[in-house]
């Protein structure tokens, strides 16, 4: 009896002690990870995949608690550096380049899946009853659905961690199984030791002025004039319009700052598209956006209540329309530039 009781706890151990690691214990750790840290800096390469095309993004994500965010990226292609900046008085989309940012009201992020800040990404995994992990190849990878409310398109994400616990990298697939999504993680600082003067909107814009030596004598303002910035050869057409819907008219004016064209398209589906070259305002300029920060393929966008309105490529769109859905809405912006929206909802600004 005694050789087979041996027997037995030997089995066992083999069964359920020899060192497997379960979802429960993954998961928990990572929470701990998360919860620990009262300050981070992640950075790394984020790259969105697009039928053919590759938009690639370095992305430098800091956090403070108690919601605190800062997340800068820069457009490897173009060098467009945009930030999207959370603090006490709201969340910003700051284009240090052209001296404005968005304002929104918004819950941003904790209201949608994000795959380069620790906490949407926790919340992922805790959301998910159904969350499963894989051991492949000295690796542990959870799997958790996604909450992208502008993109159904996004439907699962896997989160890969070394057998350390470091995180490593975030692949976000659609349906099909195929990555949109890739976030490699070059680096993470748990212990940042961050604080409230890291979140400061007036110093994006003065460190950005400053290194383009536009700040006054004093290194503490910036001095930018908004000058004429030239003429558009030819309107940029969007490649989806809704059926029965037309260009009705083509107005090119002659402004302070360039050329700006404005497109009217009318039928089933009237809406009004406005392109101009992108010009530096003499002084840094809030824009109050009622409704969400889009992170589109080459762009981070200011989504509101019918109309859409981005910078890419040293352009700026406005796009406007009462008839239009905004699935409609966005399938016009994205046909201009061939890209998808891939990121966040918020609410609108009171």
């Amino acid at each position: 009896m005694k050789k087979i009781s041996i027997l037995s706890f030997l089995l066992l151990f083999l069964t359920f002690g020899c060192g497997k690691t379960d979802v429960s214990k993954v998961k928990n750790d990572f929470e701990e990870m998360v919860n620990k840290s009262k300050s981070y800096v992640l950075s790394g390469t984020m790259e969105i995949m697009n039928n053919e095309d590759t938009f690639i993004y370095s992305v430098e994500a800091s956090f403070l608690k108690e919601d605190y965010y800062k997340v800068t990226l820069v457009n490897q292609t173009n060098n467009h550096e945009q930030i999207i900046l959370k603090n006490k008085d709201g969340v910003y989309v700051v284009t240090p380049s052209l001296n404005k940012s968005f304002k929104f009201q918004s819950e941003w992020p904790s209201n949608s899946s994000q795959s380069y800040l620790l906490t949407p990404l926790l919340n992922d995994v805790k959301n998910d009853n159904a969350t499963t992990m894989e051991e492949i190849e000295n690796q542990f990878v959870l799997k958790a659905k996604v909450n992208y409310p502008n993109n159904n398109e996004l439907v699962y994400e896997k989160i890969f961690f070394d057998k350390g616990m470091n995180l490593q990298k975030i692949e976000v697939y659609n349906s099909d199984d195929v990555v949109k999504i890739r976030m490699s993680v070059k680096s993470l600082d748990l212990k940042a030791g961050l604080n409230e003067d890291d979140f400061v909107l007036d110093d994006l814009i003065n460190q950005n002025c400053c290194a383009t030596d536009q700040c006054d004598e004093n290194q503490t303002k910036c001095e930018n004039t908004e000058e004429k910035t030239g003429s558009i050869e030819d309107a940029i057409y969007p490649l989806y319009i809704p059926s029965e819907t037309y260009l009705t008219s083509k107005e090119v004016l002659d402004t302070d700052t360039g050329d700006r064209v404005i497109l009217t398209y009318s039928g089933n589906k009237n809406f009004v598209l406005v392109e101009e070259l992108a010009s530096v305002s003499n002084e840094f300029e809030i824009i109050p956006v009622y409704g969400d920060p889009l992170l589109m393929n080459d762009s981070v966008a200011a989504l509101q209540a019918n109309s859409i309105h981005w910078t890419s490529n040293n352009m700026e769109y406005y796009l406007t329309g009462t008839d239009l859905s905004d699935e409609e809405l966005l399938s016009i912006a994205t046909s201009l530039n061939n890209t998808n929206i891939v990121s966040t909802s918020s609410q609108v600004e009171k």
